[in-house]
């Protein structure tokens, strides 16, 4: 009956596990596929890693990837000062005040990113601002505002402020305290902010395909207008260097967590 109890629950957690990861594995195996654009196996290759950035899709693919990154720098940077400068101001609210700000920012994060395209659209065009890259990097921070603040704001409630009232006592100015003591307080809310933020910003396809001219196109874009055509490899290649990076980034985040933790 124990062994039981023991099996169906690792039984549930692999399953789950395999349904995540098991497309993101097939992806990276086939992205070393000599044959290309086929699912049978011809081979370890690199050619596709080698390919990647060459020819007329390799251009358009390496544009749109520094236009993805500008973006999503921007996006998360802008989003991350908003949210530590929001979450510090609510802190100093009432508890009713608190609970009404904090539900606000929920709303957001659950809207379809349909509707938050087309309501940006709509915005945009009725201000009679044309669509550009100026319009992509404001509908990206409004998309990743919320999640900032929900990142930031635990830490700054776990926040001791007796120390920020010491630094006061003992001569810091306002901006020094800021700078000396609350930052480093709520730095691994900056940290997890940014990288969701980031991530975030990299991934959408909906908000950034309605607030954007044609000329212009995000990763996700290139990739959903090349994928019409059938499976390309660079994409392959692509995606896993992608998924690579994003990994590491994840791997030396809770590092650093946990040895902030052991400090």
């Amino acid at each position: 009956m124990r062994f039981a109890k023991k099996l169906v629950p690792n039984f549930y957690i692999a399953l789950v596990v395999l349904f995540i990861y098991l497309p993101i594995a097939v992806l990276i195996f086939y992205s070393f596929n000599s044959i290309p654009k086929s699912f049978i196996w011809g081979g370890f290759s690199l050619k596709n890693y080698s390919n990647l950035f060459s020819g007329s899709d390799g251009r358009t693919i390496l544009d749109s990837l520094l236009t993805t990154i500008k973006v999503a720098a921007i996006a998360s940077v802008a989003s991350t000062a908003f949210g530590v400068f929001a979450s510090l101001g609510i802190t100093y609210l009432s508890k009713r005040m608190q609970g009404l700000v904090m539900g606000l920012t929920y709303v957001p994060n659950i809207m379809p990113d349909l509707v938050t395209g087309i309501s940006f659209m709509l915005l945009f065009a009725f201000l009679g601002v044309q669509k550009s890259e100026l319009t992509l990097i404001l509908a990206h921070i409004a998309l990743c505002v919320p999640f900032a603040i929900l990142s930031i704001s635990p830490k700054v409630r776990q926040m001791d402020r007796s120390l920020v009232e010491a630094a006061m006592d003992l001569g810091a100015t306002r901006a020094q305290t800021f700078r000396l003591v609350i930052i480093p307080e709520i730095m691994p809310g900056i940290l997890s902010s940014l990288m969701l933020t980031f991530t975030l910003s990299v991934d959408d396809y909906l908000i950034s395909n309605f607030n954007v001219d044609s000329s212009i196109q995000t990763l996700p874009m290139t990739i959903y207008s090349m994928a019409k055509l059938g499976v390309n490899p660079k994409m392959n290649a692509l995606t896993t260097i992608l998924f690579v990076v994003v990994l590491g980034l994840m791997i030396l985040s809770n590092l650093s967590s946990l040895k902030k933790q052991k400090k």
